[in-house]
């Protein structure tokens, strides 16, 4: 491989990843304000957003661990440009898509953009691997595309808002299309390939229980909307929870596991997964609600913002930015507090500005002062969990450790929005003149915040009763307080025994 100086890695590589990053963020954003738009030219209910939001959070959850190893494999160029292809794809039929069950397989496949920022951070680290200083060049640029994704999410918002106002729907759902084909034309042209490739293998009896399990659990959770509890529910449910127990046991017993079962049990990183998957439920199922509340006509039904797509941007963009200034504040507060102190306090922002939402959503200024602040405790956790992740796994786990944090936020986000689907649908909404309405209920959307604000005090609540070492590197406390013997427990973070190699490739998705 060639060597590749600073100045080069900063204006080619990186500077193409940039427009890939900024692509993802439009992709993350700018739909929401559209959702209403989308239902109501699919003859859909607004509770049945959720379910494509929740298949598309699937097959993020399965597609990213098996792409990041095949990018280990065969080269993380090649698994970009094939992940860009079929993101490409799915853009355009969703704005093409004559029915919900196409869009729904439409917008499940677009979810392949998820893997972009793992790989592009790999393809960086490849690029500045022969540099004396590769760590530096890698934090720098991967510093660079993750402002890029947050900026493109803002942006994205904003467009997405303006053009639903001035462009048939059709038109507004191009933009995202033209713009992941521009993307792909940048990485074609424009990112040589490292040549760096990776040993080991596609954990394919793992992939396969895992996915199966999840697919029943979310088609047991889907039939619930068209028939309600029945036994064929209940079965397809208890079928998924074996296969998903099934899973772990396979999981345990594999050298090069798809998940690695052992890293999970570990005692200074389990806390952080659970925090993570609870952090999930509102960050990724929170915005699909927020988006159709505020696109519901009060004069209708009595409640909701009566916004159109422009000025819902304006309430879905602050509650973006609000992320982003929350990930900023993350990096000063925690150099004086300990990593649990700052989980504490973000969990508990999160699970205040949720539930203020119950009494206060008569307005725009009380939906966004209540949005902003959850904002700004999810964008501290956003940045704050694979922080803690990277601190308490071994050196060598860093990625894995941080890509698992993803992967259980994004089946926490998955599980909520079918959940809310099903909140929503509920309750009896009317029109205000007694005919039927497309709209979410009013008790559907209070049940949602609740959920969202119960989950965050459920996560505060553990992180006060975890042990005070849990989110920091293993060391001699934490092995005390843990009652691990390093004499016999070489999978610990603090055993001198090698460990296998990481099979990740960096950070995922940060957010959604």
């Amino acid at each position: 491989m060639m060597k590749t100086s600073g100045a080069t890695l900063a204006g080619g590589v990186v500077g193409a990843l940039v427009v890939v990053e900024a692509t993802s963020g439009v992709l993350q954003g700018y739909y929401t304000p559209l959702f209403t738009d989308i239902a109501r030219n699919l003859g859909i209910h607004d509770a049945d957003i959720n379910w494509f939001e929740a298949a598309q959070l699937l097959l993020s959850a399965i597609v990213v661990p098996v792409l990041a190893r095949l990018g280990d494999m065969i080269g993380h160029r090649k698994v970009l440009i094939a992940s860009l292809i079929v993101t490409m794809i799915a853009s355009y039929l969703i704005a093409f898509a004559p029915n919900f069950p196409l869009f729904v397989a439409a917008w499940a496949l677009q979810g392949f953009y998820v893997v972009w920022l793992p790989l592009n951070v790999a393809i960086i680290f490849a690029r500045a691997r022969q540099q004396p200083n590769t760590a530096a060049l890698t934090r720098k640029g991967a510093g660079t595309i993750v402002v890029a994704l947050q900026a493109g999410a803002i942006g994205g918002a904003l467009l997405g808002g303006q053009a639903g106002a001035f462009l048939p729907l059709w038109g507004a759902l191009l933009v995202p299309a033209v713009m992941v084909t521009i993307a792909l034309l940048v990485v074609v042209f424009k990112v040589p390939d490292t040549g760096v490739r990776g040993g080991g293998s596609i954990d394919t009896a793992g992939t396969s229980i895992m996915t199966l399990g999840l697919l029943a659990i979310m088609g047991g959770l889907s039939l619930v909307r068209l028939e309600g509890i029945t036994v064929w529910v209940v079965g397809m449910v208890a079928i998924g929870v074996a296969l998903m127990f099934l899973f772990v046991r396979v999981e345990s017993r594999k050298e090069d596991p798809l998940v690695d079962m052992k890293m999970m049990r570990d005692p200074a990183l389990w806390p952080v997964i659970v925090t993570s998957t609870l952090f999930g439920v509102s960050v990724l199922g929170g915005q699909g609600p927020l988006s159709t509340f505020a696109r519901t006509d009060p004069a209708e039904v009595g409640y909701g913002l009566g916004l159109n797509s422009a000025t819902a941007s304006y309430v879905i963009g602050a509650y973006v930015f609000s992320l982003l200034v929350g990930a900023g504040l993350f990096a000063r507060i925690s150099a004086v507090l300990t990593p649990r102190t700052v989980l504490i306090g973000a969990s508990s922002l999160v699970a205040v500005g949720y539930l203020l939402l119950i009494p206060f959503h008569g307005s725009v200024a009380e939906v966004v002062a209540c949005m902003v602040v959850a904002g700004l405790g999810s964008g501290a956790l956003v940045a704050a969990l694979p922080a803690a992740a990277a601190a308490a796994a071994p050196p060598e786990h860093t990625g894995v450790a941080t890509g698992l944090t993803n992967t259980t936020k994004t089946i926490g986000g998955a599980f909520a929005s079918s959940a809310f689907a099903l909140a929503l649908a509920s309750g009896g909404a009317a029109a205000l003149d007694g005919t039927a309405t497309e709209a979410g209920s009013l008790s559907g959307y209070m049940t949602v915040w609740a959920i969202c604000g119960g989950t965050a005090i459920v996560a505060t609540v553990f992180l006060f009763v975890v042990p005070k070492v849990a989110f920091t590197s293993g060391g001699d406390a934490l092995v005390a307080e843990a009652g691990i013997d390093l004499e016999t427990s070489a999978s610990q973070p603090m055993t001198t025994q090698p460990s296998p190699a990481p099979t990740g490739t960096g950070p995922e998705e940060s957010d959604k």
